[in-house]
């Protein structure tokens, strides 16, 4: 059954400047015996390997050490992972470069020759030899002539026993090995001395340099031989292979553990090797956890010995052990549980800096055995299988029974560590590692371009690299990318370090002598942060480094936790852990373009290059890289609007962006920077160019047709059309299409296209509504893309505002393949996305799968609703009251307030307002006082609220009265972290009260405090409007901060102006108290002007680095401004937080009293929540916190600041009745928090299984009652965290609603229920499975449906998502009892939070937006966009009647009043956006169709007459 297999391989190197020459042909045999079946899924697996055919005189050079480096023995440091805290180049931080100070040989700092001899030198390869065939890294390599034949060695074969073969099989988290498969038993002991190592690492690559290191030892020893067995730390997960784990470790010699850095699997080392750890002879942890470090047992030395816990692992030494002063160990681990993951990698290498201090103190025998613990860290540093091997020579015969002093092991053949130069510049085919890098480009320049018909001034790419790929020789994925790059004309800079800080070759050696930088872009393959590893970060100085250098930073990911095959078949792409080190923490850096480029073998965990994701990598790289060399007036850019919905005269839909005035804005500023664009006059001219007019459909030829593409073109240019069909049908069909060709639509001016990015195509189609995974996107929406890249030959895309769908299509959540549609669409386009500064989780989206670089734009700024028309009138009657509720007059007042309020429909918010014919005289004072306090309170809840006025336009700086209502609401939270007191905190304790407790009396209708706390709102906008009248300017708008306003209280004897403000409003605050707040309102003043929204752009398409800037609301966190930024989002590992734990029981308790009080006194058993994205990166987790102290458990950080560990609450503690719930995830939140996902079910299945009363725990009693209904077990049964399957994103009910798509609510409950009944298991992470029944089966026990709005930007009406997942009509279509669940929504956009039922938030947003004349007006002042966002309202409002019957009959009776019985108001909407209007009609329409308007014929006639002179304007009747 065994053969001998020859691999051959064709590969060469093509530029567009070399001649052609032939092809080398290198063939590889490997002898070895292997089984057929074995031999040829080697073959198959590293397929990738295989560099495509290149024409090139080059290609035997790179050939040749293609193969050579695919040779090398392996092993690689987790990608880092880097970690290792890095181990963290600990050979220089620690001063191991060299061997230590013991009885060991001096530490060779060159490479060991390698085993076998290189191929023969052809052609062109001479040009090299004399360089690079004689050293490596400063050794001799030996030669052979004869034919271009190598023997591969045996760490390039799959590692697995000695004695079987077998094929890799399920087991572990997203993995598909087995344990069983690393275990090695020598073949023939021979009657030598056998010991027994097991290993525990979080990177796969060491598995082949542990193999080749055993096998040596069997092989090559005569006195020992070793048995092996090895874990992958993400093995563990599976209980059959912990099982196997504990049992390995029973009868260990050796035991050896590395970056063990994940907190539940560091828990289970521990829990297996502890009580083992005794009877082992040796216990060596590297960098890991400090729980798993305090195992660390060689000999004498243990962190015992070092005053750190006893033998047994982590308690106290024994009472008559000896006294150990000041033990720099043990101060360590005290505080490792308390420091901040920023702390703990610094503490850890001050720690290992010290330990040769410490041990000069101790006994000769503990230090002895200390320096072997530093020299075994070095071995393990270095990697290699050489290394490894004499590592564990050196340990058996050091510290094995039975091998220690036997003489089984010639000591002075155990060679030193072998370790490289700790940094610098590394080419393969460079005769040395330069430590500068003009000898470097002098070097390259001389050689290697000419042999690669490379220019001496072409881009130049920087690549950052890992040290111990290259250290291990498993550097074939690095060559690879050189080798694409050189190819394309591209000439590389490969930096490499052995720390985890990487800014320093960054800043070494991306710059030469005279201090000019020498890159032109830079990619980053090692996955990681600029500064440190996964447990700490140093994002501050990451950025400062990349913004001098000012270069675009690629940040590459090789997987780690997953084979190539594994990563393929995943829908959700690239591990969850993996994500959130190596995606989520490279962009607070400022990275884009996460793309997976290499793959690992599954046999033997070797880095494979993945050629076609080599390739996007290589192109996008030198894309961005020429953006630089090209000048403005040859750049061609192509501007990508949005129209959603389509065909109702949407065309430039963007969240709170005028479109079109914004592009027109930047047209202006492209013209001055010296780009070749056609600058029409008016916005309006820009409108009418690309729409005709702006009555135009999408469907229509009245939108400008830029291009037609023939059914030829666009096969020949459009790889992945045959694709498409599967969905759509041959090509063209029926969207952007006349039936022959695919239509672009858009308009080009001069060097700038504006085009018209198509509509998904499914809207209206209401079984593809219904699937549950997206559609591919149509011909036409491939055509547009095809267009804008490979006809109108842009050099960046412009995707403006947000948001559009590219980024939405089918495929990989995150790491995207070549198969993927967003991949496909934007192929090598540079693209850069405007983005609204308070949606960091959707742009988040955009980076990661449509490899955007975000520019953030602001929302509008925010004013205060006011009162209005009946509203107004209600507010003078209070007034009137508060001056003569005294007298005579008072009761009649009080009749005159309850009657209006009634008017105003305030009766559905305040269910005691007495009824219009009971008599106030009847009252008492107290009665009269709470009657008129509770609608004062009301009034003020409108009034106060904020909403956004108009639409941004990128550029346009804000005016006094805008930026103050920004400020006011800054000025009205506290700020603990930053050590002051909000301002209405302060004045209500400069008049002796508490602002809480001002709030709790106001919400309960206290007239007096009702009145003080408006007093308070008054005061405080009058001291912020005095601070920014400081620095207006003589047209009422902000240019510039004056720095005198933060300045003024320091005059002797003069008050500030806020503070004479506050004075004059009757309260008096110290010039102390108030000094600090006003220095930060300053500074926040400061944001809000400093906007850099074209200076972003303009950089972006320059080729420069875009300063990253984190998203979401400028009320919470400042830091979102100024705008301009590469917005990213935060680390998922930090949620929540403990203030969002604390904001997140403040809420919950008041959900529960809310609906205790309307229950009789009893708790709801089930409650179904909805979880956002960008909700919970704003408030860093507090919805996350909610749903955990529902079923009363907290959240733990471990000890290095991560939340990851749960605490099951006790009942008592928790004091009532754990509830259950149903979490329904958004797409966008699964994407971005998958490992919270984890933590949610974790804390669900922690409350079922509590053994307590099922009376005190819902989530128990439910849970058994599904597992006996369902005939699952309990775990299986108490699932209840569900999400859209990988790569579909929302319940497709807001696209039915938006585009009349929709039979009746039946589809739309239908279209839930399938679309987000995909359960996350933490028993099978990483999968999300259909669990359609117990997705149903837990919605039928709901008590309450709850959301959260934490932004006062984005309201219920504002956007379609929060209807769209809402499943309050779903409950009550599944309860048996056909009982609708009660809605609420927690408002927490305001110090004093509230929790309001789903109708009366509903009527307060109507009130505020729709129905505010505030409102409506600011946006008909925006023209055709603006009329377009009020239809957008009304129609997002009836989206409420839909899946919840929210809405009122007044709030459409009202509406109807505004835009449709005012003449005026007809004509106005008619002649701005003709299709917005008669969107607006058919809504009316259609809510009285379906049933959730009631009103007069009348109405309903002029609707329809209305309807008819809308499509007559439309077809140009007069």
């Amino acid at each position: 059954g065994c053969v001998v297999r020859r691999v051959s391989v064709v590969s060469s190197v093509p530029t567009k400047k070399r001649k052609k020459s032939s092809s080398v042909r290198h063939t590889f045999e490997r002898e070895c015996a292997m089984p057929d079946q074995q031999a040829s899924h080697y073959m198959a697996i590293n397929e990738p390997l295989r560099p495509k055919a290149r024409s090139s005189s080059a290609s035997s050079s790179w050939a040749n050490f293609f193969f050579k480096s695919c040779r090398a023995t392996t092993a690689v440091m987790f990608v880092g992972t880097i970690v290792a805290l890095a181990c963290f180049g600990i050979s220089s931080k620690l001063g191991l470069g060299v061997a230590p100070k013991m009885a060991a040989p001096s530490v060779n700092m060159q490479l060991q020759a390698p085993r076998f001899a290189a191929p023969t030198i052809t052609s062109r390869q001479q040009v090299l030899a004399r360089n690079r065939m004689p050293m490596v890294f400063g050794r001799n390599m030996p030669q052979h002539s004869g034919r271009s034949t190598v023997s591969l060695p045996r760490a390039f074969q799959p590692a697995t026993t000695e004695t079987d073969v077998k094929m890799p099989s399920a087991g572990g988290m997203f993995t598909a090995t087995k344990p069983e498969e690393r275990r090695i038993q020598p073949r023939d002991e021979r009657g030598r001395k056998k010991f027994k190592v097991v290993y525990v690492v979080l990177e796969s690559q060491y598995q082949s340099s542990m193999t080749e290191a055993v096998k040596s030892i069997n092989k090559n020893q005569d006195g020992v031989c070793v048995e092996c067995s090895g874990y992958l730390l993400e093995e563990l997960r599976d209980p059959a292979n912990f099982e196997a784990f504990k049992k390995d470790v029973q009868d260990a010699n050796v035991f050896i553990g590395s970056l063990i850095f994940v907190q539940d699997l560091a828990e289970k080392v521990v829990e297996a090797v502890k009580p083992a750890r005794d009877n082992m002879d040796a216990c060596l942890i590297f960098p890991s956890m400090p729980d798993v470090m305090k195992l660390n047992k060689l000999g004498q030395f243990s962190l015992a010995s070092l005053g750190v816990g006893n033998e047994k692992g982590g308690e106290e030494p024994a009472a008559d052990a000896p006294k150990k002063k000041n033990s720099v160990v043990k101060d360590f681990f005290k505080a490792a549980s308390k420091a901040s993951p920023a702390t703990f990698e610094e503490n850890l290498l001050k720690l290992l800096r010290t330990l040769p201090t410490v041990l000069k103190f101790l006994p000769a025998g503990i230090a002895q055995d200390g320096r072997s613990f530093l020299l075994s860290l070095q071995y393990w540093l270095g990697g290699s299988g050489d290394n490894l091997e004499n590592f564990l020579l050196m340990i058996a015969n050091k510290y094995v029974d039975g091998i220690q002093g036997a003489d089984l092991i010639d000591e002075k053949k155990i060679a030193a560590p072998a370790l490289i130069a700790e940094k610098g510049i590394w080419h393969p085919l460079a005769p040395q590692v330069f430590d500068s890098s003009d000898e470097y480009l002098e070097w390259y320049n001389r050689e290697m371009c000419p042999l690669n018909g490379v220019a001496t001034d072409a881009p130049t790419v920087g690549v950052i690299l890992q040290k111990s790929h290259i250290n291990t020789k498993d550097e074939a994925h690095y060559v690879s990318l050189f080798q694409e790059l050189e190819s394309r004309g591209s000439r590389v800079v490969p930096v490499y370090t052995g720390s985890l800080d990487f800014s320093i070759p960054v800043e070494q050696y991306f710059y030469n002598r005279q201090g000019k930088c020498i890159v032109d872009s830079v990619i980053n393959l090692t996955g990681f942060a600029m500064v440190g590893g996964p447990a700490t970060q140093d994002h501050d100085r990451a950025v400062a480094v990349l913004q001098k250098l000012n270069r675009p930073y690629l940040v590459s990911v090789p997987l780690v936790f997953q084979s190539f095959e594994e990563w393929e078949k995943s829908q959700l792409g690239l591990h969850p852990v993996q994500t959130a080190l190596q995606v989520s923490l490279p962009e607070l850096d400022g990275a884009i373009e996460p793309i997976i480029f290499a793959g690992r073998d599954p046999a033997t965990g070797r880095s494979v290059p993945m050629q076609d994701r080599i390739e996007i990598l290589a192109e996008r790289a030198q894309k961005w890289a020429t953006l630089r060399a090209i000048p403005n007036a040859e750049k061609k850019l192509a501007i990508t609007i949005f129209s959603f919905p389509p065909d109702k005269g949407n065309v430039g839909t963007a969240a709170y962006l005028n479109v079109f005035g914004s592009i027109h804005a930047v047209m202006k500023e492209l013209k001055r920077k010296g780009y070749d664009v056609e600058v029409p006059d008016t916005v309006e001219e820009l409108i009418d160019g690309v729409l005709k007019d702006k009555e135009a459909e999408i469907a229509s030829p009245e939108l400008n047709v830029e291009y037609r593409m023939s059914m030829d073109e666009y096969k020949k240019k459009t790889p992945y059309a045959k694709d498409l069909e599967d969905n759509w049908g041959p090509p063209p069909g029926n969207l952007n299409s006349d039936g022959e060709n695919l239509l672009v639509y858009g308009k080009k001016f001069g060097n700038v296209f504006i085009g018209v990015q198509p509509s998904f195509g499914y809207e209206g189609d209401p079984m593809r509504l219904l699937f549950a995974k997206s559609a591919s996107p149509h011909h036409g929406f491939a055509a547009y893309y095809t267009y804008i890249e490979k006809v109108f030959g842009a050099n960046a895309v412009l995707h403006f505002g947000t948001h559009g769908s590219l980024e939405f299509m089918p495929g990989k959540q995150v790491g995207m393949s070549g198969k993927c549609y967003p991949d496909r669409l934007i192929h090598a386009l540079p693209n850069i996305y405007y983005y609204a500064a308070n949606n960091p989780s959707e742009a988040t989206i955009a980076k990661r799968r449509g490899y955007a670089s975000t520019i953030s734009y602001l929302t509008p700024p925010a004013e205060n609703a006011g009162l209005y028309k009946g509203l107004k009138e209600l507010g003078e009657l209070v007034g009137s009251y508060q001056g003569l509720r005294e007298t005579g007059r008072g009761p009649s007042i009080v009749n005159s307030i309850v009657a209006s309020a009634r008017q105003c429909n305030l009766d559905k918010d305040i269910t005691d307002l007495p009824l219009e014919e009971e008599d106030a005289k009847e009252m008492d004072q107290d009665t009269r006082d709470r009657v008129v306090g509770k609608v004062y309170n009301q009034l003020m809840e409108i009034e106060s609220r904020l909403l956004p006025c108009g639409l941004h336009t990128v550029g346009v700086p804000p005016t006094v009265e805008e930026a103050v209502a920004t400020l006011v609401n800054i000025a009205s939270l506290d700020r603990p972290e930053d050590g002051f007191k909000s301002l209405p905190r302060l004045v209500a304790e400069s008049v002796g009260r508490d602002i809480e407790e001002i709030y709790r009396n106001s919400d309960n209708g206290v007239l007096e405090d009702v009145q003080l706390r408006q007093n308070i709102v008054e005061a405080t906008r009058a001291a912020v409007r005095a601070a920014a009248m400081q620095s207006a300017n003589k047209d009422g708008r902000i240019e510039e901060v004056n720095p005198m306003a933060v300045q003024l209280q320091g005059l002797v004897g003069i008050k500030s102006p806020w503070r004479q403000a506050l004075k004059d409003t009757g309260f008096d605050v110290s010039e102390a108290e108030l000094t600090p707040l006003f220095k930060y309102l300053g500074f926040c003043l400061e944001q809000v002007v400093a906007d850099n929204e074209l200076g972003g752009l303009m950089s972006a398409l320059d080729g420069e680095y875009i300063l990253p800037g984190p998203g979401g609301d400028p009320i919470r966190n400042p830091k979102v401004l100024p705008t301009g930024k590469n917005m990213h989002a935060l680390d998922p590992q930090a949620i929540p937080t403990k203030a969002a734990v604390d904001c997140a029981k403040v809420v919950v308790d008041r959900l529960l009293d809310r609906q205790k009080q309307d229950m009789g006194g009893q708790y709801p058993e089930s409650v179904a929540l909805t979880l956002w994205g960008t909700d919970n990166i704003k408030t860093y987790g507090e919805s996350l916190a909610q749903v955990m102290w529902l079923v009363g458990v907290q959240p733990v950080s471990d000890s290095i600041g991560r939340v990851n560990k749960l605490r099951l609450i006790p009942l008592e503690e928790l004091g009532r009745p754990r509830v259950d719930v149903v979490v329904t995830c958004s797409g966008v939140f699964r994407d971005l928090f998958i490992n919270q996902m984890n933590l949610l079910d974790k804390a669900v299945k922690m409350a079922a299984e509590a053994d307590e009363p099922l009376e005190m725990n819902f989530v128990r009693k439910h849970s058994l009652e599904q597992a006996e209904e369902l005939g699952v077990d309990l775990r299986e049964a108490a699932q209840r965290v569900f999400s859209n399957s990988a790569g579909s994103y929302s319940a497709n009910v807001g696209l039915a609603i938006e585009n009349g798509g929709w039979k009746d609510e039946s589809q739309l409950q239908e279209q839930f229920l399938e679309r987000k009944s995909f359960a996350f298991n933490a028993d099978r992470p990483g999968e999300l499975n259909k669990a359609d029944a117990v997705f149903k089966s837990s919605l039928a026990k709901v008590d309450v449906t709850f959301q959260n709005l934490d932004s006062s930007e984005i309201s219920l009406s504002d956007v379609s998502h929060y209807f769209d997942s809402d499943p309050t009509n779903v409950v009550k279509g599944l309860r048996k009892d056909g009982k609708k669940p009660t809605s609420f929504v927690a408002d927490t956009t305001t110090a004093n939070a509230q929790v309001r039922t789903l109708s009366e938030t509903v009527r307060l947003d109507a009130r505020t937006k729709l129905l505010n004349p505030k409102f409506y007006e600011g946006m008909l002042n925006q023209g055709y966009e603006g009329a377009r966002e009020i239809t957008k309202r009304l129609r997002n409002t009836m989206g409420w009647s839909a899946t919840a019957g929210a809405v009122d009959n007044f709030v459409y009776e009202d509406a109807n009043s505004v835009f449709i019985e005012d003449p005026a108001m007809q004509k106005r909407l008619l002649d701005t956006n003709p299709n917005a209007f008669r969107d607006m009609i058919q809504t009316f329409l259609e809510a009285n169709g379906r049933g959730y308007w009631e009103t007069s014929e009348d109405n309903i006639d002029r609707l329809r007459k209305l309807y008819q002179d809308c499509e007559d304007k439309l077809e140009g009747i007069e």
